[in-house]
């Protein structure tokens, strides 16, 4: 296991600190829902504070005594996704600080391996835990009780997977809310002239709230421009294929070269095949998900392929509760919680946890980043009514054909 520790030895004396409150919505988890139901983490994140949290920030942090690590599912932390986000994300806010940050990899991906980063870092000094996806819920459960005073923030698994299981006062579950930063990207697609669209998830129940999301969006677009007989959007998971399934590569080489579709919002790894059918078709677009995609995609297949990407603004999530955790003692405000990480800001686009891409495509006299600035405005202030329901599909005007999974 690779322990680097990264520490900036400079002595911070004066921090002016901002009263900054994580805005969010807050959700029991103690929840009776099917755990392959995620909506229990989809409500909208209305501006509501803990009740609890203090008025103001405590202004002489003692940053010495704090360690943040990072623990990840592979080898390396360049994966150029979630993983590179979230540490990036914590090294800048901890360097900046004299914080103590680190990462931890696994040399083999058993439970047991896994369960012995925790003990590892625990023996290390660190004291806030970074964690993402469904491989650290049996983590969890086998070690938050253990060290009780160590804060545990585990990203993008709703409360739903833990099961029977009670989060404890030192874990927080952070979910995005994916159906807004989708509906973002879905909006600003049609703006920009695309009417004929496509989703392409992963396993349903962990990409649904990205796919309705985007729906919701090209639907909403559709109606102001009043072009909702024209959109259609087709809809498809792979479920449990791997994105080199020829049958994905059949199916996307249909709706690009025979179907006519302009442009296809691919989830995860599925962005790879989306490309590559993409960029046989001139004019094509993609959308990626989660980071901004256009660094790594266009390299690849072709300057411009990527529109936009919907993304988890980590940057922004990690900083938030870095900053009530080591510098403003509110961490009560999500120990056994579950936070569901959306818009709180309507003027300040980074400060916002779900965002568009910097790399988007704005078009003067169609859709442009001061347009932008004012759906968020208006998202902000709940001008858009966006359906959380994952049971059943959104009900729109526009065309959209359900293909269920392609495996």
């Amino acid at each position: 296991m690779k322990a680097t520790w990264r520490i900036n030895m400079k002595k911070l004396f004066a921090v002016l600190l901002a009263a900054a409150l994580l805005v969010c919505l807050f959700a029991g988890c103690n929840n009776e829902t099917d755990p392959a139901d995620p909506s229990a983490a989809t409500a909208a994140p209305t501006e509501a504070a803990a009740t609890d949290a203090p008025t103001e920030a405590t202004v002489d942090a003692d940053y010495g005594a704090w360690r943040v690590a990072l623990l990840t599912e592979e080898g390396e932390i360049d994966d150029q996704s979630n993983i590179q986000a979230i540490y990036e994300a914590g090294l800048a806010w901890c360097e900046a600080r004299g914080v103590a940050y680190t990462y931890y990899a696994p040399t083999e991906t058993t439970t047991g391996r896994f369960n012995s980063m925790v003990d590892q870092a625990v023996a290390e000094g660190c004291n806030v835990l970074l964690m993402r996806g469904r491989t650290f819920v049996d983590v969890i459960k086998a070690t938050a009780d253990k060290y009780p005073d160590v804060k545990f923030v585990i990203f993008d698994v709703t409360p739903n997977y833990f099961g029977d299981f009670v989060l404890p006062a030192n874990v927080c579950s952070a979910v995005f809310y994916e159906q807004l930063t989708a509906f973002l990207a879905g909006y600003a697609a049609v703006k920009l002239g695309y009417r004929h669209l496509a989703f392409l998830g992963g396993i349903p129940r962990d990409t649904i709230r990205y796919g309705y999301g985007f729906v919701q969006g090209v639907n909403a677009a559709a109606v102001e421009l009043d072009v909702q007989r024209e959109v259609a959007v087709e809809f498809a998971y792979c479920n449990m294929a791997s994105p080199s399934d020829s049958r994905i590569a059949v199916y996307l080489n249909n709706m690009f070269q025979k179907k006519g579709v302009e442009i296809c919002l691919g989830c995860g790894s599925f962005i790879t095949p989306v490309c590559e059918a993409a960029q046989k078709v001139e004019g094509t677009k993609v959308i990626g998900v989660d980071c901004d995609r256009a660094p790594v995609l266009d390299p690849l297949y072709g300057e411009g392929i990527t529109l936009t990407s919907a993304v988890k603004n980590y940057a922004a999530a990690i900083g938030a509760i870095l900053r009530d955790t080591i510098e403003n003692n509110r961490w009560r405000s999500y120990g056994g919680k579950a936070a569901t990480l959306g818009i709180i800001s309507g003027d300040d686009l980074d400060a916002n946890f779900v965002v568009l891409a910097p790399s988007t495509q704005f078009s003067d006299g169609k859709f442009t980043k001061e347009d932008y600035a004012a759906l968020v405005a208006a998202l902000h202030a709940g001008d858009y009514l966006i359906s959380d329901e994952t049971a059943i599909a959104p009900t729109v005007e526009i065309a959209v054909n359900y293909y269920g999974n392609l495996d």
